[in-house]
C-alpha cells in the first residue's frame, strides 16, 4: 500500500501542510529552503519503521534529520518567544502514523485513537502490518565509501544521517533467488548499456564488471555510480511493486544527456507499482518527465513556495507540468531565453 497523505504542523519550515500524494511519481519542486527534502525524510522514516514494529518513529526521525544533540524538539518550527508543538501525520489508506512533540519539554507519542488498541506498541504493529520496502537515495553518492562504513556507523558516534547507512544496507543485499520480471530485465539491460557493465560486490567494495575486468567505484564518474546504484536496487529486488523510492536531486553529477533515460526508468518503475518521490531543481529533468509520461502514467507536481504572510511553506499540486505554479525553474529558463534573444537582437543592430 502506497503513502496517500502527509500532514505537517509546526514542523521545521512548515506552519501547516496537508498534502495528498500520488501513488505514482511525486515531483517536488521549489526554491532552496522550502522543505522538499524534509518532506521526503518524514515519509521515508514512516516507511522504514513499518519494516519492524519494534522500531521507534521518534528515533528514526532523529536519525534521518540529525538535529543538534539528537534532540527531537529541535525539529519544532522555531517561533520567537513561543513554545511550539509539532505534529506529523502520515497515511497509508486507512492507516495513520502520528507523532507529536513540543519544543519544551520533549514529548513523543503515537496517536492511540487511530487504532483499536490504546497501547502505542499496538499502534506500531498496526502500521507495520503491511510492511513497506523503501529506499532513500541522498544527494551524496555513498557506494564508493562503502567498505567499513556500516561497521563504523554501528559502533561509533559519526555525524552522518542514517539515510547514508540505510542506502548501503539496500545496496549490499544479494540478488533475488527468483529472477526479476521482463519489465525489470529490460530496465537492467538499458542501464547496463549506459554504465558499461554490471555491478559486483567483493569484501564490501563495489566494482563495475565488464569484459575488461573489474573497475572499482572510486575510479568511476559519480554519475555512472548513480546509475549503477539504480541497477543494483532493481537487481536485488528493492524496487518491486509496492515499494517506495525517494531520490533527492538525481540530476547531481549526471550528464543531462542521461536525464531522459533516468526519467524513463522512473516511469517504468511507476508502471510496475513503485511509488516515487523526486526532488529536483532541474528544468531538463522536469521536461523529460513531462514529455515521456503517457496518459495512463500517474505523475503529480508539488510546487513548494514560501507564504509571505505566514512565513510558512505552502504547496500547490497539479497533474500536468504546464499547470505548475509557481514554477521558479521554468521562470528562470524563460528569463535566460529572453536575455539571449535580447542580446542576439542587440548584436544584429
Amino acid at each position: 500500500m502506497t503513502l496517500t497523505r502527509v500532514e505537517l504542523e509546526q514542523f521545521t519550515a512548515f506552519a501547516l501542510l496537508k498534502l495528498d500524494l500520488c501513488r505514482g511519481i511525486n515531483v517536488l519542486i521549489g526554491t532552496n529552503g522550502t522543505g522538499k527534502t524534509h518532506l521526503m525524510k518524514v515519509c521515508y522514516a514512516a516507511c522504514d519503521v513499518s519494516r519492524s514494529p519494534a522500531d521507534d518513529f521518534a528515533r528514526k526521525l532523529v536519525a534521518v534529520f540529525l538535529p543538534s544533540g539528537r534532540r527531537l524538539r529541535r525539529l519544532v518550527r522555531q517561533q520567537q518567544g513561543a513554545d511550539g508543538e509539532a505534529t506529523i501525520r502520515v497515511r497509508r489508506g486507512a492507516l495513520k502514523l502520528e507523532a507529536s512533540f513540543r519544543s519544551r519539554p520533549r514529548l513523543f507519542s503515537l496517536d492511540p485513537s487511530t487504532f483499536t488498541d490504546h497501547d502505542p506498541d499496538q499502534a506500531m504493529k498496526a502500521w507495520a502490518r503491511e510492511r513497506v520496502e523503501s529506499v532513500y537515495v541522498p544527494v551524496k553518492e555513498m557506494l564508493s565509501n562503502g567498505p567499513g562504513f556500516r561497521s563504523l556507523y554501528s559502533k561509533r558516534e559519526v555525524h552522518f544521517e542514517e539515510v547514508y547507512s540505510d542506502i548501503l544496507d539496500r545496496a549490499y543485499l544479494p540478488a533475488l533467488r527468483r529472477p526479476v520480471d521482463d519489465r525489470h530485465e529490460q530496465l537492467l539491460a538499458r542501464l547496463e548499456t549506459v554504465i558499461g557493465g554490471t555491478v559486483v560486490v567483493e569484501n564490501e567494495e563495489f566494482f563495475l564488471r565488464n569484459e575488461h575486468g573489474n573497475i572499482e567505484f572510486s575510479l568511476l564518474a559519480e554519475g555512472v555510480r548513480k546509475l549503477a546504484l539504480l541497477w543494483l536496487l532493481i537487481r536485488n529486488g528493492v524496487m518491486r511493486p509496492g515499494s517506495v523510492l525517494f531520490w533527492d536531486e538525481p540530476e547531481t553529477n549526471l550528464n543531462p544527456k542521461l536525464f531522459g533515460l533516468l526519467m524513463e526508468v522512473f516511469l517504468e518503475l511507476q508502471r510496475a507499482g513503485v511509488q516515487i518521490f523526486l526532488a529536483t531543481h532541474d528544468y531538463v529533468i522536469l521536461k523529460e518527465l513531462d514529455l515521456r509520461a503517457g496518459e495512463t502514467d500517474e505523475v503529480a507536481f508539488h510546487a513548494f513556495h514560501r507564504n509571505e504572510e505566514t512565513g510558512g511553506i505552502d504547496c500547490a499540486t497539479t497533474r500536468g507540468y504546464r499547470d505548475v505554479h509557481p514554477n521558479v525553474i521554468a521562470d528562470t529558463f524563460t528569463d535566460l531565453y529572453d536575455r539571449e534573444i535580447a542580446r542576439s537582437l542587440g548584436a544584429a543592430e
